[in-house]
């Protein structure tokens, strides 16, 4: 094996090794980041949860939970919040007897009512007021009486780092005895429930004779959106239930919550005939209506006698506010703003319709897997197959993970993470198909520059773009020809030494090279010092004349500046003759299988030739065709004649750019076109005598020289017939 197969052989497998190790880079790299879970991961997760629900959300159904709001209208009517708890109880006792089964206070009762006579100490102002209001009942203690055997469940606040409550013991007049815990799998519940260490209870009294009391807290997340209820928490050294899940436990006149758990945390919650499937901490997952009109009844309703007896019957009420004022709204992942009430009645509507959503235990682990196996495959594939394959398996793959996902919460009721996963399949197909296509490109930009060394750039990028047309054929195609040829060559390599001139005919060709690549032209050989030009092949361009005669132009501006340049150093570098012609020719791929030749083929590449060539009999540098002229704008010229080139029977138009001249050395170009003009029209006279004038002003003139001895020799016309090539 030879030294360069075995160094490309080297690269390509360290090139192999490199994209795998990054393709794992970014498999470890995103499962690390699932497992540490930042902040930016979880909202992503939440957003999508939200955003299903809000596409999906629960549709409505009756059941025995309705909202009494203390709204606008019962402030109107019964005055400012609070209310005397005189007019709570008035409100209890029409809910009771209306059938409700249990009456939860989604309010706080913490202070004495300020209304009731013992509080009103500042009307005491002579003994007759003071015997009045002391025969007057107390409204906490007439609130107290008629909780009794109401299923009255009051509401309690408890917090983090909060005034301190006193502890909650069974000798507080039996406030601990409303309910018990029992656990079902000997396991501490403690560690895994919401910890909060503070708490705002309702007046002892109260507490003494309601039915049960549940906090009214919620568990939001960092963006304030609650989207889970904690049914029970730690308070201390006490398990506390939820408004709503004591509020379930009352109606029913139970006792005992069963709580079932792992050692993974808890897995469901039982209460009377309800079994609660729960979260490791013990909450569980709302799922939104978006109509919430249809549970709600006003207070001033209630309180007015508009609810009718039995109207309740066996239904749980909450009691609540949804009055801006009194700052008990939330954010729903639905995008608004609800009262906390709301919260509670939806919670308790999905534990009576059995309708839970539900995120598997098992969900972070087959995420995790889920993540770790897509980001391989799409990494794998985005590394080996074209840019549609890997698209279209990346494309597949995140449909199935968002329609799995979608499929999963509709039907199943399920909260999987398919965004985080479906956004690190995304990361790795941009990652490694970038990667791909950045080695592919450099691979690509080397063929490519090794290739332009061989052939024209513009070839290499048209086989790049159309790999097709590298195949043997050929079609017709108006293109234009450049040739070029330096003088005296020949005589120079048999004179000097030859790496001196193979020295100086690089530098040469190279920067006529340079010019013809900036023109878009397409070098079709070099032989020697001469060179070969076409355009218009193989894209064709629509000035395509245009550019081949302002290429020529500029390859003659070099080409006398790097003569003048080598013959300071004493080296006879000759002047460069160069031809343009155009016409119609077959351009294509020749040679055979085993040698692709692109080339043209047809006459006007040889009149092109000939044109070149023909510039040593009429001293000229540049000589262009009428064919390339009439393709040109603004280009000053000045006639040569009607050539007749060796082998050819009809004459051809030739000019000479005035930019291909020594204006010092030629005469004025409107001197030369009157005495052209008058050989042109066959008056060979007139001519003879402004060609003898010009000639002794400009003697040194190659086209006034020519014209003049060829009117000596009798010439009558502009016609000049070439006897050599």
């Amino acid at each position: 094996m030879s030294r360069n197969r075995r160094a490309a052989r080297r690269s390509g497998n360290w090139t192999q090794i490199s994209a795998l190790l990054l393709v794992l880079c970014a498999a470890i790299g995103s499962l690390v980041l699932w497992l540490v879970d930042p902040v930016l991961m979880q909202g992503l997760r939440l957003a999508q949860f939200d955003q299903m629900q809000r596409w999906h959300p629960r549709p409505y159904l009756p059941t025995p939970v309705r909202v009494v709001d203390i709204d606008e209208a019962s402030l109107k009517s019964y005055g400012q919040w609070p209310w005397p708890r005189t007019r709570i109880a008035e409100l209890v006792q029409r809910l009771h007897a209306a059938g409700a089964s249990a009456i939860a206070f989604d309010v706080l009762l913490a202070e004495p009512d300020r209304t009731s006579p013992k509080a009103m100490d500042e009307l005491r102002q002579s003994p007759q007021t003071r015997a009045l209001l002391q025969d007057l009942p107390d409204h906490d203690e007439v609130l107290a009486s008629t909780l009794v055997g109401a299923g009255v469940v009051l509401g309690s606040f408890f917090s983090v780092g909060g005034p301190v409550a006193p502890p909650m013991k069974a000798s507080d007049n039996g406030i601990e005895t409303r309910y018990r815990v029992v656990p079902v799998g000997n396991v501490d519940l403690a560690p895994w429930l919401y910890k909060v260490d503070t708490a705002v209870l309702p007046l002892p009294m109260l507490l003494a004779t309601a039915s049960g009391w549940g906090a009214i807290n919620f568990a939001p997340d960092g963006d304030s959106v609650v989207r889970r209820v904690p049914l029970l928490m730690s308070f201390r050294d006490q398990i506390v239930p939820s408004l709503c899940i004591d509020a379930l436990r009352v109606s029913q006149g139970e006792r005992n919550y069963v709580v079932r758990s792992t050692e993974a945390g808890v897995k469901e919650i039982r209460s009377g005939k309800f079994i609660v499937p729960t979260n490791d901490m013990a909450e569980i997952w709302l799922h939104h209506t978006a109509d919430q009109t249809r549970r709600t009844i006003s207070a001033v309703q209630v309180l007015n006698g508009q609810v009718g007896a039995g109207q309740f019957q066996g239904g749980i009420v909450l009691v609540g506010t949804s009055v801006a004022g009194l700052f008990d709204s939330r954010y729903t992942p639905m995008g608004q703003l609800i009262p906390g009430v709301q919260v509670h009645a939806m919670a308790l509507e999905q534990m009576l319709l059995g309708h839970y959503l539900e995120r598997p235990y098992s969900a972070r682990d087959n995420e995790a897997l889920l993540l770790l196996f897509g980001v391989l495959l799409v990494g794998l594939v985005a590394l080996k197959a074209r840019f549609w394959v890997s698209a279209v398996v990346t494309a597949t793959l995140l449909f199935a993970l968002l329609g799995g996902a979608w499929y999963a919460f509709t039907v199943e009721h399920l909260l999987l993470d398919a965004f985080n996963p479906a956004l690190a399949v995304l990361l790795s197909f941009v990652l490694t198909s970038g990667s791909h296509h950045l080695v592919t490109e450099r691979e690509r930009r080397w063929v490519r520059q090794a290739f332009s060394r061989y052939v024209s750039p513009n070839r290499v990028a048209h086989l790049m773009a159309n790999p097709e047309h590298l195949r043997l054929s050929g079609r017709r195609q108006a293109c234009s020809f450049v040739f070029t040829d330096v003088a005296g060559f020949t005589s120079l390599i048999e004179s000097r030494d030859p790496s001196q001139v193979v020295s100086l005919l690089n530098e040469y060709l190279e920067g006529m090279l340079e010019i013809v690549f900036k023109h878009e032209g397409t070098l079709e050989r070099i032989m020697g010092d001469a060179v070969a030009v076409l355009f218009s092949a193989p894209v064709p361009q629509a000035d395509y004349r245009q550019r081949a005669l302002d290429c020529a132009l500029e390859m003659d501006s070099f080409a006398s500046a790097y003569a003048r340049r080598v013959q300071s150093e004493d080296v006879p570098w000759g002047h460069t003759r160069i031809g343009v012609h155009c016409g119609e020719v077959i351009v294509g791929n020749f040679g055979g299988k085993a040698l692709f030749d692109y080339r043209a083929l047809g006459d006007p590449i040889n009149t092109a030739a000939r044109l070149e060539s023909v510039n040593r009999h009429l001293g000229t540098r540049v000589c262009v065709s009428q064919a390339v002229m009439d393709g040109c704008q603004d280009v000053p010229v000045r006639v040569v004649g009607r050539l007749v080139l060796k082998g050819k029977q009809q004459a051809l138009q030739a000019y000479e750019p005035l930019a291909a001249t020594d204006a010092a050395l030629c005469a004025a170009p409107a001197d030369y076109a009157n005495a052209m003009g008058s050989l042109q029209s066959g008056d060979a006279s007139a001519a003879l005598v402004a060609f003898e004038w010009m000639a002794s002003e400009h003697p040194h003139d190659p086209l006034v020289v020519l014209h003049l001895q060829r009117l000596r020799d009798g010439a009558v016309d502009d016609q000049i017939v070439m006897t050599e090539k």
